[in-house]
């Protein structure tokens, strides 16, 4: 099967998986593995102005020159697109994420037809969940109402408490956010919208106490949170994340809030990373590309219809998430014959001999796509997080061990 030649736009075939000898050595380590996760970007400006934000303050400025909103018409296009990926391989199952920038801003009318498309266009045996991800500025209680009707699940982004989330998530005129998205969570958490909270998205900062921001996000009755650890490669490393290796701040910080998640007899709510890292631990899958081997089911599309990889490579350097491709001319099938597409299905087959050799392989496998690249070997060698994901992925199966212990010295007293 014959492997699309990488854009002009992304960076010279020096690096992998650009520079594999031959798309026959390509198809020999894999296996398409159908799209699950489409990102779609309704919207590609947004009314903060986070600092640390991969979209707009780092690498890759093409947002500048980028259609403003989605089209009704390249939103049929996408919902197309979907239908005819969920037919081709019998989805029993997609998800589509409204994004941005910041979605909202498209405004509901054209959210509205994007999920109403989808749900036509889709086979009847294909079960559709809709989320949108979204900064909480323009939640007000028609806007709620009108997701709640669409069934679209509601996820907002949130840094903890006032002073750790207005840090970073500001207005353009320097206000903080914090006060507003609060309010907006407030509306929410109505339980007349049964279903319409999906949770909280924090991004760390190391300036931030771990404990105080999980209580902070938890005081907002999340039903699941998520943390991410914050964008960047070798060549541009995250706040904090030197080059020694035997140090690991945010391995650190992770460690911490999970003991705290971890320490309670009736759990509080769901934190995906944490949860992922016990499944992976005791044999189970990943429900995201941030840990795990797993191939990577995830596709962006943008407000222009351009076919992109996980946008979060736009951290990285200009084009690295392009692919050519668009939703007009091309099926998510083509998509997926990508090299750096099909690298992130390759599982443990594409990581390089470091990682490989590593004890937390299985459950780290290599970390996010996104934090391996380095100038000149590309996405091959380990994440720039090496040392903190070790950290927390051995504090975690310390923690699981020492359990299992217990429980079996208790099983054996009984």
């Amino acid at each position: 099967m014959e492997l699309l030649p990488t854009p002009a736009r992304a960076r010279a075939s020096a690096e992998w998986p650009a520079n594999l000898p031959s798309h026959r050595t390509f198809g020999a380590l894999w296996r398409l593995v159908p799209l699950r996760h489409f990102v779609v970007k309704v919207h590609s400006r947004c009314n903060l102005s986070c600092d640390y934000c991969y979209l707009y303050e780092m690498a890759d400025q093409s947002w500048r020159g980028a259609s403003k909103a989605m089209s009704p018409e390249v939103a049929e296009r996408t919902a197309y697109r979907i239908g005819e990926h969920a037919r081709e391989h019998h989805l029993d199952s997609v998800t589509v994420i409204v994004h941005g920038g910041e979605p909202m801003l498209a405004g509901m009318g054209l959210i509205g037809r994007l999920a109403e498309t989808v749900r036509r266009e889709v086979p009847e045996y294909t079960r559709v969940a809709l989320a949108i991800q979204t900064n909480g500025l323009m939640l007000d209680d028609a806007s709620l109402d009108a997701l709640h009707a669409l069934g679209i699940s509601v996820g907002v982004s949130l840094d903890g408490g006032e002073a750790a989330n207005d840090r970073h998530r500001r207005y353009a005129d320097g206000r903080g956010s914090h006060a507003a998205v609060a309010e907006a969570i407030d509306r929410l958490r109505d339980p007349s919208r049964p279903g319409l909270y999906g949770g909280l998205l924090c991004t760390i900062d190391l300036a931030n106490d771990p404990v105080e921001v999980y209580e902070a996000l938890l005081s907002h009755a999340p039903p699941a949170m998520d943390f991410l650890l914050p964008h960047g490669s070798w060549d541009t490393p995250p706040p904090g994340r030197d080059a020694d290796p035997s140090t690991a701040p945010y391995g650190d910080w992770l460690a911490a809030a999970f003991d705290r998640w971890y320490d309670v007899e009736q759990a509080e709510t769901s934190v995906r990373l944490f949860e992922d890292t016990l499944a992976l631990l005791l044999g189970g899958p990943s429900s995201s590309e941030q840990l795990g081997p797993g191939p990577a089911t995830v596709v962006v599309v943008d407000t222009d219809g351009m076919i992109e990889q996980v946008d979060t490579l736009k951290a990285v350097y200009d084009g690295a998430a392009v692919t050519g491709m668009s939703v007009g001319s091309h099926s998510f099938d083509d998509a997926l014959r990508h090299p750096s597409m099909a690298a992130r299905q390759l599982g443990l087959a594409g990581l390089g001999a470091t990682c490989r050799a590593c004890q937390v392989r299985d459950v780290c496998g290599g970390g996010y796509f996104t934090h391996r690249h380095r100038a000149g070997t590309g996405f091959g060698g380990p994440s720039v997080y090496c040392p903190d994901l070790i950290r927390f992925i051995e504090h975690v199966r310390g923690r699981v061990a020492a359990d299992l212990v217990g429980a079996r010295n208790v099983e054996g007293m009984a």
